[in-house]
């Protein structure tokens, strides 16, 4: 399918010439000239990368990036940076940014940028998508055994305030008529990170335990954000589920257990 890209910036000389290479090249392009407009594209349409201006009047390149993880984890994103605002632009990276170019940006390097871009996230779905295909797999195995073993072994139920119940052995979170379903991955980070509530966990360290392998400190955050954002959307269903995850700028994610 072709790629769909957005383009933000608050100049219409760069923002249009950017968008005309790109549809040159084949890809699905709109644009944006503010950050808050860039949120509302990307709260309203799936975008597979998105190329960000840092210096915007109001909302600057990096808070739109911090609220784009949440919006749309799943969409890569390329800084546009003036050599003054390098500093942000390495801090960015540091923080999930796929890269960053330097305005101006020769046509050559915009879309040798994008396609490296495009890939990579090409490569981090699939392998989520076999590591969910993996998970599904093992809990079929699991719920087999599961009808020869013995009634003793239970559920693990813990029940929160206001009424909330999570089953983590069924992957279930209810109150009164309110149910919520987790896929198996879900239910694994959600079961890690209540093992190890209070502590600060890293992008790393999750994705290991989650997951299963290992990944460098800038591919985690990519691979964590769109199942912590799944996840986090059904805790919200719940009295304090809003709270219950917290991301810890540039480290990872702590789960802070409400209580009574």
């Amino acid at each position: 399918m072709t790629a769909r890209i957005l383009v933000v910036d608050d100049e219409k000389v760069a923002r249009v010439s950017l968008a005309d290479i790109l549809r040159l090249e084949g890809y699905k392009v709109s644009t944006a000239a503010s950050g808050l407009e860039a949120l509302k594209e990307l709260g309203d349409n799936n975008f597979d990368l998105m190329l960000l201006d840092i210096k915007m009047p109001g909302m600057d390149g990096i808070e739109v990036m911090t609220e784009a993880a949440e919006i749309s984890p799943d969409t890569f994103i390329i800084l546009l940076t003036a050599h003054g605002s390098m500093e942000s632009a390495i801090d960015a990276l540091r923080q999930g940014a796929h890269d960053y170019l330097i305005k101006p940006s020769s046509p050559q390097e915009i879309l040798s940028s994008v396609a490296a871009g495009l890939t990579r996230r090409a490569e981090l779905q699939h392998k989520r998508l076999l590591l969910n295909q993996l998970d599904a797999s093992l809990q079929q195995l699991r719920d087999v055994e599961g009808v020869t073993q013995s009634a003793s072994s239970g559920k693990r139920v813990i029940t929160f305030p206001d009424g909330v119940m999570i089953d983590l052995a069924r992957r279930e979170i209810w109150r009164g008529n309110e149910k919520a379903s987790l896929t198996p991955t879900e239910g694994k980070l959600l079961k890690v990170l209540m093992e190890n509530q209070g502590r600060v966990m890293s992008h790393r360290e999750l994705v290991f335990l989650v997951q299963g392998y290992e990944v460098t400190d800038w591919e985690a955050p990519e691979v964590l954000r769109p199942l912590v954002s799944r996840l986090r959307r059904k805790l919200t269903k719940f009295p304090g589920g809003d709270d219950w995850i917290a991301n810890v700028r540039g480290t990872g994610y702590v789960f802070e257990l409400p209580q009574e």
